[in-house]
């Protein structure tokens, strides 16, 4: 099994090979989510797996939210992120934050909240609160599944429900935060390929001893099987014994709420040390991140450097591939002031 193989498949398994259909698109944010909107330039958009689809995903999962065949909840550390309503139950095992110790103003605004459902600028007359008091309070709540935010299109005057109102039929304790973690799991490394206990950890944001657990209880299980390079799945295993694709040569910039990113954080932060403000995208290349852009996020991102991991004649050769893919990204208004220290002309 060579390490090439690997890179292929997923880059398969992940669409950017071969960009996916509605039905494979589908599948395939099932197996990714919680949904995230691109990081920093997508503020209140819907969630986007960029460059994945062959089609406008933004606008698809804005009808699919307008459907509510996507909705919004607070899940991996208490961030937002989309989900299918019919995983509600699996969600809700793996990332509710019990509210075990509540304040007054927990109890206060949720029992307006059961009464009937509320914007916060209706709690806000109600209580006399400051929004600054109120929004974190309905954040908790949210995390512990006892309200929902029924936003449904971009306005920001959104009613505040009580969970189960919106949702009489879920049942929270269907699974263990165990048994979730499995399912969860078993999709992330069939997308990834090849994962270990602290890239899950980078993207769901959970403690790491609950998903070493899951780990070895589907490698007991012979579902996964433990490699040289991490985790897999054991059908994968035996399937690139015998796989002979080679990678895609491609350049992306990826955004920092995109999966690839958010599972090897915890790595490329170690490895694209920088002196700026701001790390704006990560460049995949050819499958494997070796770069990154710098500079800092204003009302739009000021790109100041490119700095890669690539031997210097390769750099030189595909600098404007590399400079193409961070413009397809970011707009050609976005120029890069430096590549590898230098300023472009």
């Amino acid at each position: 099994m060579e390490l090439t193989s690997i890179t292929a498949l997923y880059m398969e398994r992940q669409y950017l090979s071969k960009k996916a259909n509605k039905a494979e698109y589908i599948e395939l944010y099932r197996d990714l989510q919680p949904g995230l909107n691109v990081y920093w330039n997508g503020f209140g958009d819907p969630p986007s797996i960029t460059y994945r689809a062959d089609f406008n995903d933004i606008e698809f999962n804005r009808e699919r939210q307008r459907k509510r065949t996507l909705i919004k909840g607070r899940f991996a550390g208490g961030n937002l992120g989309w989900i299918m309503p019919d995983e509600l139950e699996l969600f809700a095992a793996a990332f509710a934050k019990p509210l075990d110790k509540p304040k007054p103003r927990h109890g206060k605004l949720l029992e307006l909240i059961l009464h009937e459902p509320l914007t916060i600028q209706q709690m806000k007359e109600e209580t006399g609160m400051l929004v600054k008091e109120i929004t974190p309070a309905l954040h908790r709540l949210q995390e512990a599944f006892l309200i929902y935010e029924d936003q449904y299109d971009g306005e920001w005057d959104r009613g505040w429900h009580g969970f189960s109102d919106m949702f009489p039929d879920i049942n929270l304790k269907k699974y263990t935060r165990h048994d979730a973690l499995k399912i969860l799991i078993q999709r992330l490394v069939y997308r990834l390929v090849c994962i270990d206990s602290k890239m899950v950890k980078s993207l769901y944001k959970l403690p790491e001893k609950d998903i070493k657990a899951a780990i070895s209880a589907l490698a007991n299980d012979n579902v996964m099987t433990e490699t040289e390079y991490g985790y897999m799945l054991y059908d994968d295993f035996v399937k690139l014994k015998s796989y002979s694709k080679k990678p895609v040569k491609s350049v992306f910039a990826m955004h920092r709420n995109d999966v690839l990113v958010k599972s090897n954080e915890h790595r490329l932060k170690e490895r694209f040390k920088h002196s700026y403000p701001d790390t704006l995208y990560y460049l995949l290349i050819d499958g494997n991140f070796g770069g990154a852009v710098v500079g800092k996020f204003r009302y739009t991102p000021e790109h100041e450097d490119v700095i890669l991991e690539l031997p210097h004649d390769e750099a030189s050769e595909r600098k404007n591939e590399i400079l193409q893919a961070i413009r397809y990204f970011s707009g050609e208004n976005n120029q890069v002031k430096r590549y590898q220290g230098e300023i472009i002309q």
